[in-house]
């Protein structure tokens, strides 16, 4: 499942099929473990990541602030992709960085400390680096 996500980006239901398939158990175990794991993805991602800390140290120490920027900043809300296809957004329980709170965790880039300002600035940038690449003007 991991190598199908990373070849094809997400588990459409052929793609979970043709699995079960191949590994010769149930098309339902499959959903199962796609749809339990927070990992895998069941609709195209963004081309970022975003995986806002909801634990309990960041959530103490502003994790809320954070993602609600980041929902008004892009205009989704958790699980959504912006328009764009640059951002996906999920939140997670915990990140194992809970001294750095509050943590925000872009592809597989750690950001802590964070402020709606600072989390603001770091999509700004983002943004910014893939429209570089797909070469708009910035």
């Amino acid at each position: 499942m991991h190598k199908a996500q990373e070849l094809f980006g997400y588990l459409d239901s052929k793609v979970i099929d043709e699995i079960a398939v191949l590994m010769g158990i149930p098309t339902a175990h499959i959903w199962g473990a796609a749809t339990f794991y927070h990992y895998f993805n069941l609709t195209p991602t963004g081309t970022h990541t975003i995986y806002v800390c909801l634990g309990t140290a960041c959530f103490v120490k502003g994790a809320q602030g954070v993602l609600d920027a980041i929902k008004s900043e892009l205009d989704i809300d958790i699980n959504g992709t912006t328009e764009d296809g640059i951002f996906t957004l999920r939140q997670t329980r915990c990140l194992g960085a809970c001294g750095l709170a509050p943590v925000v965790m872009i592809d597989d880039k750690m950001y802590g400390q964070l402020s709606p300002d600072k989390i603001i600035d770091i999509l700004k940038s983002y943004r910014k680096n893939s429209r570089i690449k797909n070469g708009a003007a910035a």
